[in-house]
């Protein structure tokens, strides 16, 4: 019993440690505002997970799409949404606004 404790304690230690915490993951905010994202290009690193909330100020409903990222999300007026992607190779993600596609145009650079 006395050699099971702490090689309990151990394998649990181990699992703590190995589990990242959902708060380590990368945040990052994209605003639309007058149907245009800002910031256009946003820089995010390679090869991680990370959260990107899409931050819709404008009173009237878009869609944030990408076909490189395979992600399409309709953001209410003055709402928030988030998404997850990732982990990203080295590279350049366009993103657009599917409603005001004219405007709402950017890039998402994993570096």
């Amino acid at each position: 019993m006395t050699l099971r404790l702490p090689l309990i304690s151990a394998l649990l230690a181990a699992c703590l440690l190995g589990a990242a915490p959902a708060s380590a993951q990368e945040t990052f905010t994209i605003v639309i505002k007058d149907h245009r994202f800002n910031p256009a290009v946003l820089e995010v690193p390679a090869g991680k997970k990370i959260k990107l909330v899409v931050d819709n100020q404008d009173p009237s409903p878009e869609e944030f799409e990408s076909h490189t990222l395979n992600r399409e999300k309709i953001i209410p007026g003055n709402s928030k949404a988030t998404i997850f992607i990732g982990p990203l190779k080295p590279g350049s993600y366009e993103v657009f606004g599917e409603f005001n596609q004219a405007t709402a145009q950017g890039r998402i650079v994993a570096k």
